[in-house]
């Protein structure tokens, strides 16, 4: 008896030993270059009935229309707080959220996160608190970022989801969680903030790579202001994320100035650079399939394979959904214009 107690407790020490050395749950292989859709508004508009059709008018699953048609290879997917139940300007939650990676998962997709620290829509023009955060210190905002961070990359474990970016806040071009991590206001607190959600990915999925994504990709004032003012306040991430959004007349030069850009911020801090968010006018295909093509293939060509990739954001989306957006890849018959094909080769 006295033999096999030994034995079980050597059994548990080692046992113990492997836990401790086993490595963080890592992200799975991202691919070589992302070519990407921003697929947040899916399920949304699965509730209401929306269906979609492929080029030849056969109804399908979206997923597998912008995979099979278009060589999507990598999807990008939002999350909000504590969301609304509205279905165009809420409704994903962190539940939500991980069920729609992994269908995308299941149809062989890498998972992009943009988590938005805000019940709603987070961007240039509004980085507001989550209603429950509202009243907290900052030390608290800190550990609210922490404990929601790591909550959902929890939600996407279970789903057997690990992404292979998260990005930490969206469009923050004047920081996150206003005031306090606003960075005109406090670009230490911003940096905090930065740093607080790389820390909590990272303690869940060593591997997945996180994102600092602004909006006005042509802009390098902005960049320099911003991604120097994090890098100098002692922030940690991975890659710098971009959005474009030029006009049908403008596309080009944008594009130019954008891997001016991109360049640019590789050269000063050596981080590679993805484009998170692009678009154009849903009437104008012609145009914005020659700019998807052109601002996919100069993002890949940057040198040292530092463009990790573009993102299209909402392609679903039909003309004029959520009070207007026009920017989507599909006509009001359910059909597809041609613009996601500048994704293809």
């Amino acid at each position: 008896m006295k033999k096999r107690l030994k034995l079980l407790v050597f059994a548990m020490m080692i046992v113990a030993l492997i836990t401790v050395q086993m490595p963080l749950q890592q992200a799975e292989a991202a691919p070589a270059f992302a070519k990407g859709t921003d697929i947040s508004w899916v399920p949304g508009l699965e509730a209401q009935g929306y269906t979609w059709k492929d080029k030849n008018g056969t109804t399908k699953d979206i997923i597998q229309i912008l995979k099979n048609d278009y060589q999507i290879n990598s999807v990008r997917i939002r999350v909000f707080v504590n969301p609304s139940s509205n279905y165009a300007n809420g409704y994903l939650d962190m539940n939500r959220a991980a069920a729609l990676a992994q269908r995308a998962k299941n149809a062989g997709m890498s998972i992009m996160l943009t988590l938005h620290y805000s019940d709603s829509w987070a961007d240039p023009g509004q980085q507001t608190k989550p209603a429950a955060w509202n009243n907290y210190t900052f030390q608290q905002l800190m550990d609210a970022v922490w404990n929601h961070t790591r909550a959902v990359m929890t939600a996407m474990q279970a789903k057997g989801v690990t992404p292979d970016w998260v990005q930490i806040g969206n469009e923050t071009n004047n920081g996150m969680l206003w005031n306090d991590g606003k960075a005109t206001v406090s670009m230490k607190n911003y940096a905090w903030l930065v740093n607080t959600g790389n820390n909590a990915v990272k303690s869940i999925s060593s591997g997945t790579k996180t994102i600092v994504h602004l909006a006005g990709g042509n802009d390098n004032a902005l960049f320099v202001w911003n991604i120097g003012g994090l890098i100098s306040n002692g922030a940690t991430f991975d890659i710098i994320g971009m959005s474009l959004y030029p006009s049908a007349s403008d596309w080009s030069a944008k594009v130019d100035q954008t891997i001016s850009n991109a360049n640019n911020m590789i050269a000063r801090y050596g981080k590679p650079v993805i484009i998170s968010e692009i678009g154009l006018e849903y009437n104008q295909p012609a145009a914005t399939k020659s700019f998807v093509a052109a601002i996919k293939t100069k993002v890949r060509n940057i040198s040292g394979g530092k463009g990790l990739g573009v993102f299209y954001w909402e392609p679903e989306a039909p003309p004029g959904y959520n009070g207007g957006y026009n920017k989507g890849a599909w006509q009001a018959n359910g059909q597809p214009t041609i613009a996601l094909e500048g994704f293809l080769n």
